[in-house]
C-alpha cells in the first residue's frame, strides 16, 4: 500500500481523534484536560514519530 500526503493525514487524524475520544470516553481525565493537554501533545510526539519514520524510510529505500 503506497501513502501519499492525502492518506497519511487521514490516518494520522484518525489515530488522533480515536484516542481522544477513548479519553474522553472514560472518566479518567476532565475534558477540558485532555483538550488542552492531551491532544496537543499527541498531534506534536505523533508529528516528530512520522517524521522520524518518514526519513527512516527514505534512508532504508535508498541503501
Amino acid at each position: 500500500m503506497k501513502f501519499d500526503l492525502a492518506k497519511t493525514t487521514v490516518a494520522f487524524a484518525l489515530i488522533v481523534a480515536l484516542g481522544a475520544a477513548a479519553l474522553l470516553v472514560t472518566p479518567m481525565m476532565a475534558v477540558d484536560t485532555v483538550l488542552m493537554m492531551v491532544v496537543p501533545s499527541m498531534i506534536v510526539f505523533g508529528a516528530i514519530a512520522l517524521v522520524i519514520g518518514v526519513k527512516h524510510g527514505e534512508y532504508r529505500a535508498a541503501r
